[in-house]
């Protein structure tokens, strides 16, 4: 239920804390006083959407915040779970902030959530029947929904086998039309990708193979130089006539001959004698290449074939080596999940039989338990009809079929007749307003003891109605607040009058600025008001004792 709630900077309502209590609550007042207001706040709440034309003229943002039993529903557990919100036996907190500038921020205990993820949560708290919502049954397409909504746990979880058999089933046959429509073109981009594997493969690349292959060509391309260079070097430094080193070699012995006289002289000596053999070494390597060095044109050839092999791969595949063999991968990848053997089809056609003949069985099993529960419905629903004074009424729920949906194969109508001896003909063209807000609200009756709402609000859903009938809605009413806390905006006394508690709503004008007032009426007060309601503006003796009368009879 509701337990608390908030307003603040919200219409005309500057700001505003009202206290709930379980069972049925009545919300009185005269017309264009704020009662709808609290209405379109709670709303909010719900998850409806947000208008700037809310904020209160002058105020930068509105608030609106409400304290919420735990609802129950092991559904509701697991969206909390999904969602990341913290819960505890405390209740819920939800808040929404709206400011000029259109923004509008949603809170769950404290934790943001997105509109959409506001409404989920909102379904399992609140439900808003407003003078207009009974047009939903004027609506054969949503007669079905109405109806599933009556099953117990039971036939959900019948309707949720069905559902993953209808997706599944779904899935199949649009990869069917897929497979159909695009053969040629899978075929064909088959044949791309088996040439591209082969051309990729067939090449045999490895990793710094391009790099290698680079070197290994610029030595080829300047052999002569390589040869000249090495050459020239050795025979500087080895040469019988021009042996540079051998006068090194001199020159080292010399130095050694007074390196013992200065410390100078000895470095210079160890210096000269560390080159020596350095020297030496390098004289021994440019003759080992020297050695190796052959010239290989054909080598040279297959180099240059090689990196144009290379470049042309880069071109088609990725900039590098790397990126050809991811690609390489990728595809080889693609054609080893992809079957496009001839007999693909073929196969995918017989799974969609099989998965159809399954489908059509639990769809059908999906039927008869609708069937078997829309009697009980039918039942139920003119017992209710029956206390609202409609007992002539027959309601009875017309099935028809049609080819597979997310819902099954049922087509559901609701038929009714009002007057003894004429035939049952479809609601939305027999039933008068009066009658459809019977219906809906024997609906709501029922729904109120299976579906486990918080909170039942109705806005006016007496519109139009005076009398025993008014009475027999009061009484109905009531009996919702039993099972789910009932708000009702109203403006009939034998409706106030069964509520557990009255709140009447005023307004004022404070400073030029109109303001919404609410308050808690006591067992006087309430006298005083229902015989408002009673007699209009002029309150006599006789109102006030028929209000005392109206609000004794509602405590038998």
């Amino acid at each position: 239920m509701l337990q608390e709630l908030t307003i603040k900077n919200f219409a005309i309502i500057s700001s505003l804390h009202l206290g709930f209590t379980d069972g049925m609550t009545a919300l009185t007042g005269e017309t264009g006083a704020g009662k709808s207001i609290i209405i379109d706040a709670v709303s909010l709440l719900a998850g409806a959407r947000s208008s700037i034309e809310y904020i209160r003229q002058g105020s930068e943002k509105c608030l609106v915040e409400g304290l919420f039993d735990l609802p129950t529903q092991k559904e509701f557990q697991v969206l909390m779970e999904e969602l990341g919100i913290e819960v505890d036996e405390a209740g819920l907190i939800v808040q929404r902030d709206l400011n000029v500038s259109g923004k509008s921020v949603s809170r769950v205990n404290g934790r943001i959530v997105t509109l959409a993820n506001l409404r989920r949560i909102g379904q399992f708290l609140v439900d808003i029947q407003g003078q207009n919502d009974h047009q939903e049954l004027m609506h054969p397409d949503s007669h079905l929904r109405l109806l599933d909504g009556f099953g117990d746990a039971v036939f959900q979880k019948t309707k949720m086998a069905y559902q993953m058999a209808y997706q599944n089933y779904t899935t199949l046959a649009n990869q069917v039309k897929k497979f159909k429509r695009n053969e040629q073109s899978f075929v064909q981009r088959i044949d791309m990708l088996t040439f591209q594997q082969e051309e990729i493969g067939n090449a045999e690349l490895s990793l710094g193979e391009e790099e290698r292959l680079l070197e290994e060509r610029g030595k080829l391309m300047n052999y002569q130089k390589i040869v000249d260079s090495l050459s020239y070097s050795y025979q500087a430094m080895a040469s019988e006539e021009t042996s540079s080193l051998d006068m090194i070699g001199s020159a080292s012995q010399e130095l050694q001959t007074i390196a013992s006289l200065d410390k100078d002289y000895e470095n210079i000596s160890d210096n000269v004698h560390s080159a020596y053999y350095l020297l030496q070494d390098a004289v021994s390597e440019i003759g080992r290449q020297l050695d190796l060095l052959e010239l290989d044109e054909e080598r040279l050839d297959l180099v240059n074939e090689r990196l144009e092999l290379i470049h042309q791969l880069k071109r088609k595949y990725g900039d590098s080596i790397e990126v050809i063999l991811s690609y390489y991968d990728q595809i080889s990848q693609e054609l080893l999940t992809s079957d496009f053997s001839g007999d693909k089809l073929e196969k995918l056609e017989k799974e969609l039989i099989d998965r159809e003949i399954k489908l059509q069985g639990l769809a059908k099993k999906l039927q008869l338990a609708r069937k078997k529960m829309a009697q009980k419905l039918e039942t139920a629903i003119q017992h209710e009809l029956k206390d609202l004074y409609m007992e002539n009424a027959r309601f009875e729920v017309k099935f028809g079929e049609n080819n597979f949906t997310s819902e099954g194969i049922d087509e559901v109508e609701f038929y009714i007749t009002t007057n003894p001896g004429e035939p049952l003909k479809p609601l939305v063209k027999v039933a008068s307003g009066g009658e459809i807000s019977r219906v809906m609200l024997a609906l709501k009756t029922i729904f109120s003891k299976t579906q486990g709402l918080t909170s039942i609000v109705f806005d006016e859903v007496d519109t139009g109605v005076s009398g025993r009938v008014a009475q027999a809605i009061a009484d109905k009413i009531f009996q919702i607040g039993q099972n789910s806390q009932a708000l009702c905006i109203t403006h009939l006394p034998q409706v106030a009058a069964k509520a557990d508690q009255q709140l009447f709503i005023s307004k004022e004008v404070i400073d030029g600025r109109t303001l919404t007032r609410v308050e808690e009426l006591s067992e006087t007060e309430r006298i005083e008001e229902i015989a408002r309601m009673l007699a209009g503006t002029e309150i006599t003796d006789l109102t006030v004792k028929h209000a005392r009368e109206l609000l004794q009879l509602a405590k038998k």
